[in-house]
């Protein structure tokens, strides 16, 4: 037990605790890792607990992979064997898979991922004949998540409005049409779970005996269901241990619900409540920062977060003329905290409130001829030609794949279009059976029964479908993953289906090479696990490793750390984002998330904003972020270089010639040249669009003149002078 003398006091205290409920509340970079993996190595290594008794259950696939590791390399890898540790959406597939005899479910059921579910909705919208900008595919699935998040079926969704009862009507349908395909959600891996466990006694009394010990990472980011799962599972002993921090708590637009702990609270009044404040990442000035933001969220419990790090440095605020500017400083600061080997490129983050913020921080990259890496962008298992051969495989393994069927049915192109799919999907309903079957059946030509309802120039193609879909189903109990992986490819013919000799062909079938090195991973073991693995893969968890700085949303970088971090956009609008300002739970939560941003840095902090944004010349005025206001002014340096931009550089093609240059750069950015102004109030000039106009006003901002004009056809507009061509009359 000698890795408890490496334990602060709080942490040794939680690792140790006896027996009974356990809320461990960790700030941000206090060990709440070691503390769970230490505590199930204590209770296997010290408590005589034996693996198969622990239940331990994380939010990703890598954080579940680092504790088994670390709980291996302290007791040896023997140690975790039949210990269930994993996803609350993995861990729930496996007990479904289990108990499937409970089930409107056959237990070879498939997950359907978020663009299957998404097409069902459409489907659904389509056959009803509702109008689809009224009643958006992603904004109805998204009301049926929330419930099934709340443990509501489509009997039970409250209807208070006209949409309500659409809602109802396609959810009803909805959830038909994915029991028809033997198929769920990951929702429905949730729901499923929750109520087997609910209404069934003996299920639930079987595995609460069993496990012993049900210890719950990122508890803050639970939701109602999870909640109620995890005191299904731990209700026999009572032995509940959960670490979170309501503090970090960003995910409610997905259903996380912070207030479970304070209902765990409510729930187990006897329980251990162990605060985590010592930080072992961030520098103190880091830490003063962030707690000055989140020390003014309501309804929280107060920690002291404090560090033997140092103070380290001020945190550098720049605000820039607009957001092309913006971007710039953060490529020049980075080149700079490389070539001076003060970071290393891959120890440097860019961090933004929405997806679309990057594209001006790719341009500035990518004019810099300097790489990076994009978390959040198209998902490798989204990519259109992985995603065909895993329909496919999901096929074979499922023919009652509604989803898998209708994406790949003609593909490659087989002569099979959305009429002919629609009677094939028509036929399946009037039988009482799935479309994949009587596509199967097909396969026996005018020997089908169902043969006489399709044209010959429909049924043809079909059949021809059908007979290349029976071979595989046969011959895949026979097969290993890869082997039926290579069957599948080689009879579409898939790569001259999609390498056309271009970049972009050339690209597409590597990706197919690389889903083929997966399967190779699978050769033992079942094409079952090979897609539930992919199915229930996160974003975290497909994130690349490189020496190359990570552009990311502040969403994303829940979880990591980085020696230097760029917060950008910080707008009155953007962070918060405006859409939260009507909705005081939601700007709880923004502030949380610029908490969570801050205390991802180590070492240094950039706080960015834009005087303007939306384009050069042309852009709007933004507010500063009300959260600066939060920010004490001796924690802060740079506010003096308003408006100020960044000396030109030479274009560098990789990191490392970077960190070659020559001599040693500033370590902060330099000004611009000074430049003078050329209009002045009250001069006339001409603009080739809008006429004649009037000065108002002249000022320099970065390396231009932006000058506020007011012209008699158009009113008033503020131009850049070096784009506007403005003429002095």
């Amino acid at each position: 037990m000698d890795f408890l003398d490496k334990l602060n006091s709080p942490q040794r205290k939680a690792v140790t605790a006896g027996t009974g409920p356990v809320l461990v509340l960790a700030g941000p970079g206090s060990g709440k890792t070691r503390v769970l993996t230490q505590r199930v190595a204590y209770l296997i290594a010290s408590e005589g607990v034996r693996p198969y008794q622990i239940l331990a259950v994380t939010f990703t696939n890598k954080a579940a992979r680092e504790m088994e590791h670390r709980v291996q390399e302290l007791l040896g890898e023997e140690a975790t064997q039949g210990m269930m540790l994993g996803t609350f959406h993995a861990i729930c597939a496996r007990l479904l898979r289990r108990e499937a005899e409970h089930l409107p479910l056959e237990s070879n059921f498939v997950i359907f991922d978020a663009d299957d579910q998404e097409r069902i909705v459409k489907s659904v919208i389509r056959e009803f004949n509702l109008d689809e900008k009224r009643f958006r595919p992603a904004a109805i699935h998204g009301s049926i998540s929330k419930a099934k998040n709340d443990l509501l079926g489509a009997d039970d969704y409250p209807i208070t409005n006209y949409r309500d009862e659409v809602v109802k009507r396609i959810f009803t349908e909805y959830q038909k049409r994915l029991i028809a395909s033997n198929a769920v959600d990951f929702d429905d891996l949730l729901v499923y779970t929750a109520r087997l466990l609910e209404d069934n006694p003996s299920v639930r009394e079987k595995y609460a005996r069993r496990f012993v010990h049900v210890l719950v990472d990122e508890f803050q980011d639970t939701n109602i269901a999870q909640y109620t799962l995890v005191q299904h599972l731990s209700s026999a002993h009572k032995n509940i241990f959960c670490v979170g921090d309501p503090d970090q708590s960003i995910y409610r637009w997905r259903g996380a619900d912070w207030r479970n702990v304070h209902r765990f609270e409510q729930d187990y009044p006897d329980a251990q409540v162990i605060l985590l404040e010592q930080n072992y990442r961030s520098r103190q000035n880091i830490l003063d920062a962030a707690m000055s933001v989140i020390d003014r969220a309501q309804n929280r419990r107060k920690k002291k977060l404090f560090t033997d790090r140092g103070a380290g440095e001020k945190i550098f605020f720049y605000e820039a003329p607009d957001d092309y500017a913006e971007a710039s400083f953060v490529v020049d600061s980075i080149a700079q905290l490389v070539a001076s080997k003060q970071h290393e490129p891959g120890d440097c983050a860019v961090m933004y409130r929405t997806n679309a913020m990057s594209r001006l921080l790719e341009e500035a990259f990518l004019a810099a001829r300097l790489p990076y890496r994009l978390v959040g962008a198209q998902r490798f298992y989204g990519r259109r030609e992985v995603k065909d051969i895993i329909c496919f495989l999901r096929l074979v393994h499922n023919p009652a794949d509604e989803a898998s069927l209708d994406r790949v049915i003609n593909v490659p192109p087989r002569g099979i279009g959305e009429k002919t799919l629609a009677t094939l999907h028509l036929v399946a309903r009037q039988n009482n059976l799935s479309a994949g079957t009587v596509l199967l059946d097909l396969a026996r030509g005018s020997d089908s029964p169902f043969w006489s309802q399709f044209t010959g120039r429909a049924a043809l193609p079909l059949a021809d479908f059908g007979a290349t879909f029976a071979n595989w189903k046969a011959a895949a109990p026979a097969l290993t993953v890869p082997e039926l992986f290579e069957r599948i490819v080689s009879d579409l013919n898939f790569k001259d289906y999609i390498d056309d000799q271009s970049e972009e062909g050339e690209d597409r079938w590597d990706n197919v090479q690389e889903l083929k090195r997966l399967a190779q991973d699978y050769t033992t073991r079942t094409l079952e696990e090979f897609l539930e693995n992919i199915a229930l893969v996160s974003d975290q968890d497909t994130i690349a490793e490189g020496n190359v700085p990570t552009l990311l949303t502040l969403h994303a970088a829940k979880g990591l750390e980085f020696g230097a971090v760029f917060i950008v956009g910080l707008d009155d609008g953007i962070m918060p984002h405006s859409r939260s300002f009507d909705d005081p739970e939601a700007m709880e939560e923004e502030r949380r998330l610029f908490y969570v941003g801050i205390t991802r840095a180590k070492d240094r902090l950039y706080l960015l904003r834009a005087v303007q944004r939306g384009g050069r010349g042309y852009g709007e005025e933004q507010l500063p972020s009300r959260y600066l206001e939060d920010l004490p002014a001796e924690l802060i340096q740079g506010r003096s270089r308003t408006g100020r931009s960044l000396r030109p550089r030479e274009s560098q093609t990789t990191w490392s010639s970077v960190s070659r240059a020559t001599g040693t750069p500033p370590s902060e950015p330099r000004a611009a040249r000074v430049i003078e102004t050329r209009f002045r109030a009250g001069t006339r000039v001409k603009h080739a669009s809008w006429g004649e106009g009037i000065v108002l006003d002249s000022r320099i901002d970065g390396d231009d003149e932006l000058v506020d004009v007011v012209f008699e056809s158009v009113g008033i507009k503020r131009l850049a002078a070096s784009l506007a061509k403005l003429s002095v009359i």
